[in-house]
């Protein structure tokens, strides 16, 4: 499964930032590899260089194989914990997805 990273100017899209959502990504979404073809991440930090509570976004897109996207949207205080939810967020309705496809 492809991951694609794409940062805001405010977050640094680094070589270890990338790599590390590359395998936390394929790791936790390895049950629908069948079912997914590329995720893209979109990180950004909504306050730029001021802090603030929930002020990371994470929206994950799924490719599916001849289907529409599917896409969560999810906020916190850190990159790593945004990251996390949104994943979790996107096995959810990818577990909904392939629920929908073995039914048919």
């Amino acid at each position: 499964m492809q991951v694609q990273l794409n940062t805001d100017k405010s977050i640094e899209g680094h070589d270890r930032l990338n790599q590390y959502l590359n395998e936390v990504i394929n790791d936790e979404l390895a049950h629908y590899d069948e079912l997914v073809t590329r995720i893209e991440v979109f990180l950004s930090d909504e306050n730029g260089d001021k802090s603030g509570p929930d002020d990371k976004k994470c929206v994950l897109e799924a490719r599916l194989k001849n289907k529409k996207p599917i896409a969560v949207t999810t906020h916190a205080d850190s990159l790593e914990k945004v990251m996390h939810i949104a994943i979790t967020k996107l096995k959810g309705s990818l577990a909904r997805e392939k629920s929908k496809l073995q039914d048919h």
